[in-house]
């Protein structure tokens, strides 16, 4: 792969000078459409050889294009905030909204590859990562966003060469980092890993453009060239269609039983038992969030249910056990207009708990297969699709040292009719009852075969959903503590 850019490509001066002007404009022109249309974002991966003119292009593209609208990120060593979460939690909080461009250098690439070449992680540790990087641009690309992946290439000789040059230049010897002369001793392991790298992850939605990187003028056309190319072709797509999205569950029954039909809503707790439960399962959960075990670990809840479930109650009977200072509480409404322009998973993944810290997420991700589908917010496309990107992000978080529990609050149609009712005639809780919830109510069909299908595709053996039967308020909160409790106890035990 690396072979055809070893040969030395040139581009004399005179020719430089007569295409730079016009690629410069038309790069320019791409990129005020691309903000003008704001359907999409720009991500470009910067990676290879040191020393092959990677920062160099990258600047000159910004003297090409207007830099307010490139923010270019660099991801050096990772920094105490970024540890203390799951890996791809400090590249998705960096990605650029839709109609801006985004560089990335030492991005997720360079991690796997550096990890590998100085032995830190082996061969199947490095399969995982590929496959992960698969997953991760993938899922950019179906929401939406552009991706480039360059490889600055020089050759062992090449490298060398400039090392020699420099290092004779006393004006220019400060050009040489530390970096360098390691790469110069382990380059044949760096491109070894790096060609099985591009291999296996070269793909039609996000391809690896290797750029020989002797030449800067050469290297400079070629990259412009590559950007304008794909830019130009993406802004002159059509939008993808959205279509609305079927009622038909996913997961077929014979008898016309859905999943929560099953659940046994004639579960309740006389006043004095929950009260002793309660008090026992929230000392609990206080023990537990203080033991020095927590500080491997991060706890993250998920709660969704139907309408009038009692999710606000079973969170205020969670908190009522900490100290302000250990919880956080993400309640999840509407995207704003900046969540509508990233991926719909970048505002989850920003909220994510650091080591030692408990999120509680009132609503959460599953709104993509439940209220989107239901709705048609999203294609079918979309939400079917969804079901693999959230096992992959969950999977991630667990591995990540993340405690993660999910419930679904379910209560029948005749419970919710009989709240909706309640709240109507209550002054201190109307504000909780509103138009859409009657509006909702009338597609429950439709959402009882989403959850089922959700529960089914999405109850994982790292992240199993909890259905807890809310008909009685007071089991279901007793329910949800002594989840947690046990979910915690669980991971401190495999420490």
């Amino acid at each position: 792969m690396f072979e055809s850019a070893e040969i030395g490509h040139r581009i004399d001066k005179k020719t430089f000078e007569a295409e730079e002007p016009v690629l410069r404009q038309a790069l320019l022109e791409a990129q005020y459409l691309l903000k003008q249309q704001g359907r999409f974002a720009v991500i470009v991966l910067i990676n290879g050889v040191e020393g092959a003119g990677k920062g160099e292009t990258v600047k000159l593209l910004n003297e090409w294009m207007d830099p307010r609208l490139i923010q270019v990120n660099t991801f050096d060593q990772q920094t105490d905030e970024e540890l203390a979460r799951p890996p791809a939690w400090r590249y998705w909080r960096q990605l650029p909204p839709k109609g801006r461009m985004g560089v990335f250098f030492g991005n997720w690439y360079s991690q796997m590859l550096q990890g590998r070449v100085h032995g830190h992680i082996k061969d199947a540790v490095l399969d995982q990562a590929i496959d992960g990087a698969k997953n991760l641009e993938r899922m950019l690309c179906d929401e939406g966003a552009l991706i480039f992946k360059f490889w600055f290439h020089l050759s062992k000789a090449q490298m060398k060469a400039r090392l020699k040059s420099l290092r004779k230049d006393p004006l220019h010897s400060w050009r040489i980092s530390p970096l360098d002369w390691q790469q110069s001793k382990t380059y044949d392991k760096f491109v070894r890993y790096g060609e099985r790298v591009l291999r296996r992850t070269s793909r039609d939605y996000a391809p690896w453009y290797v750029v020989e990187g002797v030449d800067p003028a050469y290297r400079s056309l070629t990259v412009g060239r590559i950007l304008l190319e794909g830019l130009q072709a993406a802004l002159a797509a059509q939008a993808p269609p959205s279509g609305q999205a079927h009622a038909a569950p996913l997961t077929a029954s014979l008898d016309n039983r859905g999943l929560l039909d099953s659940l046994d809503m004639r579960q309740a707790l006389a006043k004095d038992v929950y009260e002793a439960q309660l008090a026992s399962e929230q000392a609990r959960l206080s023990r537990l969030l203080r033991d020095k075990a927590f500080r491997r670990h991060s706890l993250l809840a998920v709660f969704e249910g139907n309408d009038a479930a009692g999710k606000g109650g079973a969170i205020r009977r969670v908190a009522a056990a900490l100290d302000p200072r250990q919880y956080r509480i993400v309640p999840i409404a509407a995207p704003t207009e900046e969540e509508r322009a990233q991926p719909y998973l970048w505002r989850f993944w920003r909220h994510m708990p650091a080591r030692g810290h408990f999120t509680v997420f009132d609503r959460s991700w599953y709104g993509r297969v439940l209220v989107e589908r239901v709705e048609g917010y999203c294609s079918p496309g979309d939400w079917l699709r969804a079901y693999g990107e959230i096992n992959d992000f969950e999977e991630q978080l667990v591995e990540a040292g993340v405690v993660l529990v999910k419930f679904w609050l379910a209560i029948d149609e005749q419970t919710q009719l009989a709240r909706f009712q309640e709240r109507e005639q209550i002054p201190f809780k109307r504000f909780k009852i509103t138009e859409e919830d009657w509006r909702n109510r009338e597609k429950w069909p439709e959402y009882r075969d989403a959850v089922g299908d959700m529960v089914d595709r999405t109850s994982t053996r790292v992240a199993p959903w909890t259905l807890v039967e809310a008909n009685d308020k007071r089991f279901a909160r007793v329910k949800v503590l002594r989840t947690l409790n046990d979910a915690l106890a669980a991971a401190f035990g495999d420490d």
